[in-house]
């Protein structure tokens, strides 16, 4: 491995750390305070293309290390995209079988995505984001899975496994610190499992306990992949509102008009949950004035184009069929 030819013998050895991160890039035209820098921490160059790399391969590592996989034994884990995707094209790397529970309502593309890279799927009704508690629910499935087929099967469950957690604490947090030299007074982060948030806090506020954890939540009802408010959280273990300052509730729509603004006035394609991090970080430097924030973008818009569509038509008039603006596929 060389970083500075960029040379690797695989592709693990492109997972970021302090010696790799994943780039930092400034907010220019869309920045409505000058002595407020705003940094896109770029998680779409992750090699298979989102911050989930992270999660997916420390969880990963640690049930080889444990011998839990090998020998026929692979993965089941109920997911919205993209640690499903991560988890798949490491396991097929790995020669592991991957099974992905995945809510119907994901974007089509991250379903092929999981088909690309080797995974086999089941598509149930279910929230947008799994939610415990239902019996034909994403989570309960992958649970019954990996209980019936113990031979088969063992889930990773990112939303208890403090590996999620500890991928952040071991890159995430120190790459941070490092690219802003300990400048950071700003951390903006979404909710999902709240692996990023917990692991990213707890080292950065080790380092300056004064840096400030916002938290940007969508609205009720979003649609918004991968993605919770307060009220969904129940589902993971791994939340802890101590290590957040502010939670800043921002209408879910709006993130999808901030992935246009991102991608024609900065030239970032980010997805819609780092859009919707840029408008909370957007009003808290409004606000404050003076700061540097760095704002997590988990991956990148080529993975919800068909929920551009459904948010934004007009990008399709004159060049897309209607029936692209509902797209339902049973895998």
């Amino acid at each position: 491995m060389n970083n500075t030819t960029r040379v690797y013998e695989s592709i693990f050895e492109m997972l970021p750390n302090e010696e790799n991160p994943t780039p930092l890039v400034r907010i220019n035209r869309l920045n409505p305070a000058p002595d407020f820098p705003l940094y896109a921490k770029l998680e779409w160059m992750n090699p298979f293309g989102s911050l989930k790399d992270r999660a997916a391969f420390e969880m990963l590592k640690d049930l080889e290390d444990r011998g839990e996989v090998g020998g026929g034994r692979g993965l089941v884990e109920p997911t919205s995209g993209n640690t499903g995707i991560s988890l798949a094209g490491m396991a097929s790397v790995r020669g592991y079988p991957m099974r992905a529970v995945v809510p119907e309502r994901v974007p089509l593309e991250k379903k092929i995505l999981l088909k690309i890279v080797g995974a086999e799927l089941d598509v149930v009704a279910d929230a947008l984001c799994p939610v415990p508690g239902q019996s034909g629910g994403t989570i309960n499935l992958a649970k019954t899975h990996a209980k019936a087929q113990k031979d088969r099967y063992v889930m990773p469950n990112q939303y208890e496994n403090e590996n999620n957690v500890r991928a952040h604490l071991r890159t995430t947090g120190p790459e941070i610190w490092r690219q802003t030299e300990g400048k950071i007074t700003h951390l903006f982060v979404a909710l999902g499992t709240c692996g990023t948030v917990t692991g990213c806090s707890t080292f950065l506020k080790e380092r300056n306990p004064s840096i400030k954890i916002v938290a940007v939540q969508p609205t009720e009802g979003h649609d918004v992949p991968g993605l919770r408010n307060l009220k969904e959280l129940e589902v993971t273990k791994l939340y802890d509102p101590k290590l957040i300052d502010e939670v800043l509730e921002i209408d879910y729509e709006l993130a999808y008009q901030r992935v246009l603004d991102l991608s024609r006035k900065e030239g970032l394609l980010s997805g819609p949950s780092g859009a919707l991090v840029f408008e909370g970080a957007r009003r808290i430097a409004e606000r404050e004035r003076v700061g540097f924030g760095v704002m997590i973008f988990a991956d990148n818009v080529f993975k919800y184009v068909s929920s551009m569509l459904r948010h934004l038509p007009q990008l399709g008039a004159g060049i897309a069929p209607p029936e692209l603006t509902e797209v339902s596929v049973t895998f």
